[in-house]
């Protein structure tokens, strides 16, 4: 089971354990990890999701798509690295994962 650790802006780290197929937004939402809240419920409307992937990882993710993008522009702070966690899914490939919680 891949592990994913989300970074909260004061710099506590909170590793779960994640099953395959889930989304990071689910994950964190099953979890109580603040300030991941997933309005929408994953359906890319809301970007409530919003996280920056950390650089090491970023690359190793699908790219997002332009939908993707174009919800990133309503988040708060967006960088290069961000992208909503309703739209990365885990996979055994992404275990150790470590994304950042933007502060809200």
């Amino acid at each position: 089971m891949p592990t994913i650790t989300y970074i909260a802006p004061d710099g506590v780290e909170r590793r779960i354990d994640a099953p395959n197929g889930v989304s990071l937004m689910q994950l964190a939402l099953s979890n109580g990890v603040p300030g991941i809240i997933g309005e929408c419920g994953g359906v890319m409307s809301c970007a409530t999701c919003h996280v920056y992937v950390d650089p090491e990882w970023y690359g190793r993710l699908a790219p997002p798509q332009q939908s993707e993008l174009d919800m990133l522009e309503f988040a708060d702070e967006p960088t290069a690295l961000s992208r909503l966690g309703c739209q990365i899914k885990v996979r055994e490939e992404l275990n150790g994962l470590v994304v950042r919680v933007p502060k809200v």
